[in-house]
């Protein structure tokens, strides 16, 4: 945060002074399932004492906002954007631009906006034959003339307009400058909570820090405990084929879990429920792809002799770029061989 920044929020948040102007804040959704905003909404009481601390001037969810009044704001006005979804269609990419330069801070909210999510699985595919797909080739599509959504559109008089796809599936950051980042699918009450609580009092870190734990999941697991000192894979299971033990590492049971790849700050909650690890909270600092991190990983741990063992158990590993990428394709070697778009 800049110095006038910081004096402004922690003068008039922390110390409980009465301000002539509440610092203003935005929340946006971008190419979002909307899991994010119902995390927001679910810090209950939080909330409450949050919103009587800010002006919230965009939230499409909670309240009704237009553009103009976003695009009419002095640029930096709004203390703090949280903006959570991908960027997919050419309406994430423009209010994606607006609110970076019309906010201090633009923080990138949940797996979507920091890595892409489960959406930048479509990157494996590209948007023409996506396209293809979903209006000429599906079974259930009945399209005799061969339609296509098109940006404009003549009708009576007048030109419809919609928003034109994109080429690739992007993350925030591949678009716009980002402060800040908060990982999850979606991100846990007591993460947001610190983060939000951080901006209002000044207590950030560097720009650029992710405001999650710095620790794999490995490390927080509570079945961390029941791995041998060396692991051997003779097998691999998916989770519904195997009445997987509960406090047993997936690991040990042949169960493909992304916890060694991957941040820790979740709470473990798919594991606690029996489920394992798919990578929404990304990789750890200082790993630039956690898929690879974690295939190399996987296969050092595979126990076998000869080329047919080998053979036989990875068979049994379906769709590794969909289980390695589920949420992290833009973001990882493969998604980066794509021509970057220009950042502002």
């Amino acid at each position: 945060m800049s110095e006038v920044t910081t004096e402004w929020v922690v003068h008039g948040w922390s110390k409980g002074k009465q301000m002539s102007k509440k610092p203003k804040v935005a929340i946006y959704w971008l190419g979002a399932c909307g899991g994010c905003d119902e995390a927001i909404v679910d810090l209950n009481e939080v909330l409450l004492k949050v919103a009587s601390a800010v002006d919230i001037v965009l939230w499409p969810l909670a309240m009704d906002y237009k553009y103009d009044s976003i695009e009419n704001a002095p640029n930096g006005s709004i203390a703090l954007s949280i903006i959570h979804g991908n960027i997919r269609n050419s309406e994430h990419e423009e209010m994606a631009r607006l609110l970076r330069k019309k906010s201090q801070i633009v923080m990138a909210f949940g797996a979507c906006a920091c890595f892409g999510g489960t959406a930048g699985l479509a990157n494996f595919c590209g948007a023409e034959s996506i396209m293809k797909w979903v209006f000429h080739e599906a079974p259930t599509v009945e399209n005799p003339q061969h339609q296509m959504p098109q940006a404009e559109s003549p009708w009576d008089g007048q030109t419809l307009t919609l928003p034109e796809l994109l080429d690739h599936v992007y993350t925030l950051d591949q678009v716009v400058h980002v402060d800040y980042y908060l990982p999850g699918c979606p991100p846990p009450p007591d993460l947001i909570s610190h983060a939000i609580f951080a901006v209002l009092e000044g207590k950030l870190p560097p720009r650029g820090a992710v405001l999650a734990p710095q620790k794999a999941l490995c490390d927080t697991c509570p079945r961390n405990n029941t791995k041998p000192p060396k692991m051997d894979i003779t097998e691999i299971n998916k989770i519904h084929e195997i009445e997987a033990d509960s406090h047993t590492c997936f690991l040990m049971q042949g169960v493909v879990c992304m916890g060694p790849a991957t941040r820790s700050g979740c709470g473990e909650t798919c594991l606690r429920i029996n489920t394992p690890c798919r990578g929404c909270f990304g990789p750890v600092g200082g790993v630039e792809d956690s898929g690879a991190k974690f295939l190399s990983a996987l296969t050092s741990l595979v126990k076998a002799t000869t080329d047919e063992q080998v053979r036989s158990i990875m068979e049994k590993f379906q769709d590794p770029a969909g289980c390695l990428y589920r949420f992290t394709q833009p973001t990882s070697i493969l998604g980066k061989r794509v021509k970057a778009r220009e950042t502002v």
